[in-house]
């Protein structure tokens, strides 16, 4: 079968790999695609088993604490509560929709679509429905949420004794299980089980789909892929364009959401903000230093590491810059997979804010960073998945 690449747009010939081999890209050194530890029908068990657990997961008590003679129970779902009650509305839907609601429509769309394919069935819908399902894993954040959970405990267990409740539990059994559903997924194959790839005849311009790799005519431009119903275009429309207005607002946003505090906690009257910086500092000083270490890396390398490369990128296509191609390419790979982990700050909020409320006495609030932080992880999230890398290949390749 032929593919093309689609970071580099090389095409190239893949053959059938038997179990335990890898398909390494001859141009950019991607790997096109991995059989070990692969698996259909384990990418379905868990991904149903995933699916299942999400709702005692935010049905059930989630923590416990007691302060002052009083026992505080909260939900998965309790901390969104909050930040809507204190007045951020949009902060709130954001965080919702990442660490509830997306994770049941990613899950339920990917299960859905294994379990077609298990029993044997090709509805039309198929391929739209998985490549949704693809689009959504990069926005469902159960494991990043996770963490957050483990830096929020931390944090509250200094001023307070936090208990893990069934809903806890349940939710620590998903995020795993939603790791393990990835790692198991071989993607490849379920678009090759959707619709087979096909051989474009000698001679012919070709083009590929940017969601399942699909080599179509050139003749398909502006078309629907017949595989997964994704608009089809050379290159990704108005790419350049796109990432420069995003990462400068990126730019822009990254200054308050480290200079103003990302909580705030009110204790008999007494304002207590906490920034990114200063809360690194309380986990140092409270001896966790490989959490301090996460926060480091999830809210302040990681997010000046998307800015500077994604930077980078635009100016080498402008520059048409021939050095480092497969290295750029290759970073961008990196920080389009790991931008999502810097939602890990604004994530603790939701553990922080509703235990942390004893009348009047001691109150937790989202403080004024919070939304730019997210913000920026959001914006720098789009930019990564705008930004053609194919654009670097052409511009080096083009005559000065």
């Amino acid at each position: 079968m032929t593919i093309a690449c689609p970071d580099c747009g090389t095409i190239q010939d893949l053959p059938p790999l038997p179990p335990g081999a890898i398909a390494i890209c001859r141009g950019c050194e991607d790997r096109l695609e991995r059989t070990a530890g692969r698996s259909l029908d384990a990418a379905l068990a868990c991904a149903a088993a995933t699916l299942v657990l999400l709702f005692p997961a935010n049905l059930l008590p989630f923590l416990g604490a007691r302060i002052a003679g009083s026992s505080i129970e909260t939900r998965l779902g309790s901390g969104v509560i909050v930040l809507w009650q204190q007045g951020w509305p949009l902060l709130a839907l954001l965080i919702g929709a990442f660490a509830v609601l997306l994770p049941f429509l990613h899950f339920g769309l990917l299960t859905l679509t294994l379990a077609t394919l298990r029993v044997g069935r090709r509805p039309a819908w198929l391929g739209a429905a998985f490549r949704w399902a693809i689009l959504l894993m990069q926005w469902a954040m159960p494991d990043v949420f996770l963490i957050a959970c483990a830096i929020g405990y931390s944090r509250v267990a200094v001023y307070v004794p936090v208990q893990i409740l069934p809903g806890g539990w349940c939710f620590l059994a998903t995020a795993f299980l939603s790791m393990i559903t990835h790692a198991t997924l071989d993607r490849r194959s379920v678009w090759r089980a959707i619709a087979a790839e096909r051989r474009i005849p000698g001679g012919e311009a070709a083009i590929s789909c940017t969601v399942c790799d699909l080599l179509l005519p050139s003749s398909a431009e502006g078309n629907r892929c017949p595989r997964c119903r994704n608009r089809v275009f050379a290159r990704k429309p108005d790419s350049l364009i796109r990432t420069a207005a995003l990462v400068a607002a990126g730019y822009v946003l990254y200054a308050p959401s480290m200079i103003y505090p990302m909580t705030t906690l009110i204790v008999f009257g007494e304002v207590q903000g906490t920034t990114i910086y200063s809360g690194i500092e309380q986990l140092i000083h409270a001896h966790l230093w490989i959490l301090a270490i996460v926060i480091f890396a999830a809210s302040i390398a990681i997010p000046l590491l998307k800015l500077a490369g994604l930077s980078w990128f635009l100016l080498s296509v402008v520059r048409r810059w021939r050095g480092a191609l497969v290295a750029r390419t290759k970073l961008h790979r990196f920080i389009d997979r790991i931008g999502r982990w810097s939602c890990i700050d604004p994530f603790t909020l939701v553990v922080f804010s509703p235990l942390m409320r004893v009348g009047d006495v001691v109150v937790a609030h989202a403080g004024n960073a919070a939304l730019p932080f997210l913000t920026v992880v959001i914006v720098t999230m789009a930019a990564s998945r705008f930004f053609d890398p194919r654009l670097m290949w052409d511009a080096a390749e083009a005559p000065r």
